[in-house]
């Protein structure tokens, strides 16, 4: 698989990856619960499966951390008032851009704005790349500092 086949399997994971945890955010349903269903209707290969999969144990496992970022660069916004599309986006991305550090911070963010324009509502995208700046700004930073 090319470049851009490779980018295109993972712009589909991230989409089933959002599905994922909106499922789990809204109904309380767990990760164990939903994740292998929503894998049962894609066509994913293993490698991208295997992303997916790691993607989303990481993200829930580091989601209160994750929150507490977004709740730093959007103080106006209680995470848990945000939209359930807006606010796991943004748990991918800044997953991705903090933690995992294997997609660079720009990747991230336009993947998460993609999301958002798909998905969320008027605004979203606005708001998903607003945040993921600040993100972004405050690291370019801290590497500056060190």
């Amino acid at each position: 698989m090319g470049a851009s086949g490779q980018r295109d399997a993972r712009r589909q994971a991230r989409r089933a990856l959002l599905q994922t945890l909106y499922e789990v955010d809204s109904s309380g349903h767990t990760l164990d619960d939903t994740l292998p269903w929503v894998l049962e209707r894609t066509r994913f290969n293993k490698v991208t499966r295997a992303f997916v999969q790691q993607l989303a144990a990481q993200v829930m496992a580091h989601v209160q951390e994750i929150d507490k970022e977004i709740q730093r660069h959007a103080p106006a916004w209680p995470v848990k008032q945000l939209s359930v599309v807006d606010r796991n986006i943004l748990r991918v991305a800044i997953y991705e851009m903090k933690l995992a550090k294997d997609t660079p911070p720009k990747v991230a963010i336009n993947e998460a704005v993609e999301l958002a324009k798909h998905f969320g509502g008027d605004g979203s995208q606005r708001f998903v790349n607003g945040v993921l700046g600040a993100v972004m700004k405050e690291m370019e930073a801290q590497a500056v500092t060190q």
